[in-house]
């Protein structure tokens, strides 16, 4: 009596293992191709720009971005500094405010607390849209419309900045480390800052990161908050930009240079910040 050939249970994961890595592929692909299409028509002039083939390198990028430099006496440069003030800013305090609220929801057990948080759960579900409106309306009730402080004020609390704060800092700080700040004297202020903060900078950075991010990129609320361009942001203004470019084709050159610079801050920021996240967590806390 013969046995029937078993074939190997492995086989078939075999014969898909490759499926995960062609999608990440696709999905890298689908998201580095219009990086690498704007990346190439910076380079073109305005007559390169439309008869020449899409991948094809121009010779006109200096000559782009001295005409965006140029255009009315430097107006992109003053959307570029608005645009590092709005993210800057309200990254750094939307960080700081994330940082305190998320610390307070993981170590402190007090009444409300867990409805405090799902309310902030469904904060984050709540798309931007739908809040541009009534941030609008307070901020005109505040006669505060058209201000840089009309940008930053809404973006300074974020809901996901505080749950991946609460998160990190319940995952992060140890219980036994904050009992021993107090028994050593310490008050919650200070254990918060000297303890328990050096142990969430990874975590804020990545917070940080994210809202820097958002702000830069945020196009809705300043199109709503803001009537006065030269308060603009780098995304409304190169939307201005492309609105007439309808009626003068020879700002699409200017258009496309400036979003591929508008990019050009990003990337340096991620750049500078990533070391942080391979710090050790209590590393902090030791030196201190």
């Amino acid at each position: 009596m013969t046995t029937p050939h078993l074939r190997p249970l492995t086989a078939a994961p075999r014969r898909f293992a490759h499926v995960p890595t062609a999608a990440l592929l696709t999905g890298a692909l689908y998201c580095l191709l219009p990086v690498a299409w704007i990346l190439v028509a910076s380079t073109k002039s305005g007559s390169e720009l439309f008869s020449t083939f899409t991948f094809l390198p121009g010779s006109g990028f200096a000559d782009n971005v001295a005409d965006l430099s140029a255009y009315r006496d430097g107006v992109y440069w003053k959307w570029m500094a608005n645009s590092a003030l709005y993210a800057g800013v309200g990254a750094l305090l939307s960080t700081a405010v994330s940082a305190v609220s998320g610390y307070a929801l993981a170590v402190y057990r007090f009444r409300g607390r867990e409805s405090i948080f799902n309310i902030l759960l469904a904060g984050v579900l709540m798309p931007p849209v739908i809040l541009a409106v009534p941030q609008y309306l307070l901020m005109a009730k505040a006669d505060l419309t058209d201000s840089y402080l009309s940008v930053m004020l809404p973006v300074i609390l974020s809901p996901y900045g505080v749950y991946l704060a609460r998160i990190y800092a319940a995952a992060a700080v140890p219980g036994d480390v904050i009992e021993a700040g107090r028994m050593d004297g310490g008050g919650e202020w200070r254990i918060f800052r000297t303890i328990a903060l050096p142990m969430m900078v990874p975590g804020l950075v990545t917070v940080f990161l994210f809202q820097f991010v958002a702000i830069w990129n945020n196009f809705l609320l300043p199109y709503i908050m803001l009537g006065d361009d030269e308060k603009f942001p780098v995304t409304l203004g190169l939307f201005t930009l492309l609105q007439q470019g309808s009626n003068t084709p020879a700002l699409y050159t200017l258009v496309i240079t400036g979003a591929l610079l508008a990019i050009v801050p990003l990337i340096a920021l991620f750049l500078v910040i990533q070391r942080f996240w391979s710090l050790d967590l209590l590393s902090g806390a030791v030196k201190s």
